[in-house]
């Protein structure tokens, strides 16, 4: 599918690609799902080789970050279906060349959405794509630190379950199991961001070098060291909520490894109190002819008041030495 924009006073206006033909003065060209033909429409039309969805998966730098007939490529792994319980990531390709933005991709990353709701409501202009491209790369820069801070206060819910329960433990099994893929599932989001800014980072990098060749505005270049700044601290941010989930993580087990050895503690004492108990009763179980007790008046009780101190006797001292 093409999505084709043009300028249209202060927005840009999306315009349908009719017989097969491209506006000459489109900025924005938009490539998802790209069949055979878009893909040999958009390459006559703009001169240059449109990268198929194999070569944006590569994951070598030199097949990501290039210049090739004068066009800027540049593939960036950028997260997608973050708000749903499979988030995944998906490579796209942003292409610069003669002023004009091409960007290719076969899923639907939220920035598109965002920037392609505010350039239809006022954009400069005289936008251009290098103007379009600084407002993808803040957009997904703004996605992820949103992403973050959902990341982060889901984190501190999970924090706040493990190290402050409720006074009802009824069902606490079924509840550090449900942590347990809580904090499985906030871990995989995490590590798809860390991708993601990976990938950003090096494309900025990338393109910071090129504005400096292309003598790109001040203004711009300043944008783009902004950028940096940014991907920086959210990377540092990234690997503290990634040191704070495998804490988690290491906690949540201890708690489970402690309520799993209360369990054998009292099964074992349990064990330890009815073993007395059931020696004197076999004591006197025994069919034995010569035994003076079985004589008794007061034998069966003296046995029942045996079994019972037998019982009794070790839960206390059990509970003097505080082992209960």
């Amino acid at each position: 599918m093409l999505s084709v924009y043009v300028p249209s006073g202060n927005s840009l206006e999306r315009r349908p690609v009719e017989n097969g033909t491209i506006p000459p003065n489109a900025v924005w060209i938009d490539i998802v799902r790209p069949s055979k033909a878009e893909d040999e429409l958009v390459e006559k039309f703009v001169g240059i080789a449109v990268p198929t969805r194999e070569e944006m998966q590569e994951i070598e730098v030199s097949s990501r970050l290039y210049v090739e007939n004068a066009a800027r490529y540049m593939t960036a792994t950028l997260m997608c279906q973050s708000d749903t319980p499979v988030p995944k990531t998906t490579p796209v390709t942003f292409i610069l060349t003669a002023h004009r933005l091409l960007t290719v991709r076969y899923e639907d990353p939220k920035p598109f959405t965002i920037v392609e709701n505010k350039v239809a409501r006022i954009c400069p202009p005289n936008i251009t794509g290098e103007g379009l491209l600084m407002d993808l790369l803040d957009a997904v820069i703004d996605r992820a630190a949103d992403i973050l801070e959902r990341i982060s206060a889901d984190i501190d819910g999970i924090s706040r379950d493990i190290f402050e329960p409720e006074a009802d433990q009824t069902g606490r099994s079924r509840s550090y199991t449900l942590i347990l893929k809580t904090i499985g599932q906030k871990g995989d989001l995490t590590s798809k961001v860390r991708e993601s800014l990976v990938s950003m980072n090096r494309l900025l990098l990338f393109l910071a070098n090129e504005a400096e060749g292309l003598r790109w505005a001040k203004d711009t270049r300043l944008q783009l060291q902004s950028m940096q700044r940014d991907v920086a601290s959210l990377s540092d941010h990234v690997s503290y909520l990634a040191s704070k989930i495998i804490f988690l993580l290491d906690a949540t087990l201890g708690m489970v490894s402690l309520e799993q050895n209360d369990i054998i503690k009292i099964f074992s004492v349990a064990a330890v109190v009815l073993l007395p108990p059931s020696l004197v009763a076999s004591i006197y179980g025994m069919n034995f002819r010569h035994m003076p007790e079985l004589e008794w008046y007061y034998g069966y009780p003296l046995a029942l008041v045996l079994i019972l101190l037998a019982a009794v006797l070790p839960y206390y001292f059990f509970k003097w030495r505080k082992w209960l």
